[in-house]
């Protein structure tokens, strides 16, 4: 009767012990990302053209396969600002809110385009270096060879971070993972 007692015991030890440990590993790790990619629907550019103030906005549909065409002017500039989409909630706040856990690189790898950063202060890690969800493009040349493109990456917890032009991107980082990525299609 004793061994049954004992054993009894233990198995209730062990429960108790398996129960605690799943719920430890249940709970979010402090250091997981803040903005998961399988959350983002939709990523926005609205392209300001500063000549004339209009502003038109492209939608990429995250996994729809298809990249909107961007109209964009030879030596013309535009102020491009970033949005991204969960359904209809605009989850920008939250990259804004967690700013020294991203970084926005531009890559152009067929179009001549000068990018600057213009964040404000809400959108501006504390190393100094801007996020990238405000911008302005210089035009130089949009078609340079076939099908123009521009990739947008946002990428989550890079160790550093350069706002420099590095080849045909501006923007680069050294570590961290991809949050999203968007391609979206230029023309004249």
């Amino acid at each position: 009767m004793k061994n049954k007692f004992n054993l009894k015991k233990l198995a209730s030890v062990l429960a108790v012990l398996f129960l605690a440990l799943t719920m430890v590993s249940c709970q979010r790790d402090e250091d997981e990302d803040d903005l998961p990619q399988e959350e983002l629907t939709n990523i926005l550019l609205n392209v300001k053209d500063l000549s004339t103030n209009a502003v038109t906005t492209y939608n990429y549909s995250v996994g729809s396969g298809a990249a909107p065409t961007i109209k964009l002017v030879d030596a013309k500039s535009y102020e491009v600002e970033m949005v991204f989409k969960n359904g209809n909630e605009d989850v920008t706040q939250e990259i804004k809110d967690a700013k020294d856990e991203h970084f926005l690189i531009f890559d152009f790898p067929k179009s001549s385009v000068a990018l600057t950063r213009i964040d404000d202060a809400s959108s501006t890690r504390t190393d100094g270096k801007k996020v990238g969800l405000k911008t302005k493009w210089d035009v130089t040349k949009v078609v340079n060879s076939s099908s123009p493109v521009v990739k947008v990456t946002l990428i989550h917890e890079p160790a550093t971070v350069s706002e420099s032009l590095n080849g045909t991107a501006w923007g680069s980082v050294t570590g961290g993972e991809t949050d999203a990525e968007a391609t979206f299609g230029l023309s004249n």
